[in-house]
């Protein structure tokens, strides 16, 4: 069974990510979805809430699966015997961060391999920042985000 990992923070899970996990589901027999605890960043949502709003909108992928860690990726790739990790990018400006961090997962397990898929163009320019900002001002998150969590992440940013 070849099983990919797609790490990311995912506060919160945009079209593009969903984007990726859908393309990846159809290319592996597992998609692991892990929202990783990123120490330098305060969340809107929390770890916890971040799974949720995710299993909500992958459960119509039977091969995905959604959960959280807090270490190193490749610790959290051994106990799964996943080989892949699945990365999005957006941008050439995407590629220099991810391959230093492709080249490190590498070097810490060389069975690790990282697979690069570009992000479907409608979804280029998205990012989690960006709903977050847009949502903050009023602006329409639809289209940017699945419909099924709009309501959670405007009411977060309201504070209700």
């Amino acid at each position: 069974m070849k099983i990919a990992v797609y790490p990311g923070s995912f506060d919160p899970v945009t079209n593009g990510h969903l984007d990726i996990i859908a393309r990846g589901a159809k290319v592996f027999d597992e998609v692991i979805v892990v929202v990783l605890v990123n120490v330098d960043k305060k969340g809107l949502f929390k770890i916890d809430e971040r799974v949720e709003l995710i299993k909500r909108v992958t459960k119509d992928y039977p091969n995905v699966k959604v959960q959280s860690f807090n270490g190193l990726l490749v610790d959290f790739m051994r106990q799964k015997k996943a080989t892949v990790i699945l990365k999005g990018l957006r941008a050439v400006s995407d590629f220099e961060y991810e391959f230093q961090m492709a080249l490190m997962n590498n070097k810490l397990d060389p069975e690790v391999e990282t697979l690069f898929m570009m992000t479907n163009a409608e979804y280029s320019y998205l990012s989690s920042s960006a709903v977050k900002q847009v949502a903050k001002f009023g602006g329409c998150i639809r289209g940017l985000v699945p419909d099924e969590i709009i309501v959670d992440i405007i009411s977060r940013i309201k504070g209700e």
